[in-house]
Formats: C-alpha cells, sequence, structure tokens
C-alpha cells in the first residue's frame, strides 16, 4: 500500500486501503502499525484535519485494533 507523507511532529506518513479497510501510520521514529476496520469516513477526516497527530489520538489510537509491522 503507499503511504502519502503529511507535515507532522509524530507522524511521518499514511497509508489506507478502502477494501481491506486497513490503515497504515508510519511513525517519525521509523515505527509502522497498521490499524484494522478503519472506515474511509476516518480516513479523509484523518487526512484533512489540521493536528493529524491529535486526530490519531482522539480517534483512532484506542478505537481500533494495531499490530505492528
Amino acid at each position: 500500500m503507499e503511504r502519502k507523507r503529511i507535515s507532522s511532529s509524530k507522524i511521518r506518513a499514511v497509508g489506507y486501503d478502502a477494501k481491506s479497510q486497513q490503515l497504515e501510520v508510519e511513525f517519525n521514529d521509523g515505527k509502522l502499525l497498521v490499524y484494522s476496520g478503519v472506515s474511509p469516513e476516518v480516513h479523509r477526516a484523518f487526512m484533512a484535519a489540521p493536528s493529524p497527530v491529535a486526530f490519531f489520538e482522539d480517534k483512532i489510537a484506542d478505537d481500533y485494533p494495531s499490530r505492528r509491522r
């Protein structure tokens, strides 16, 4: 899955696959987490958020199952 770079203090890039509803979040420290069950609407809101880190922490980090990749 292709990841798009974003301008953020903690997050380097974000990838999304609508078919599998998987969201990849690559952090500036090199860690890569994959979140399952993320709807296209949540992904769109995440990418449009004025503060991607705040949106991630509030709406994604603890709300979806994740695994390290």
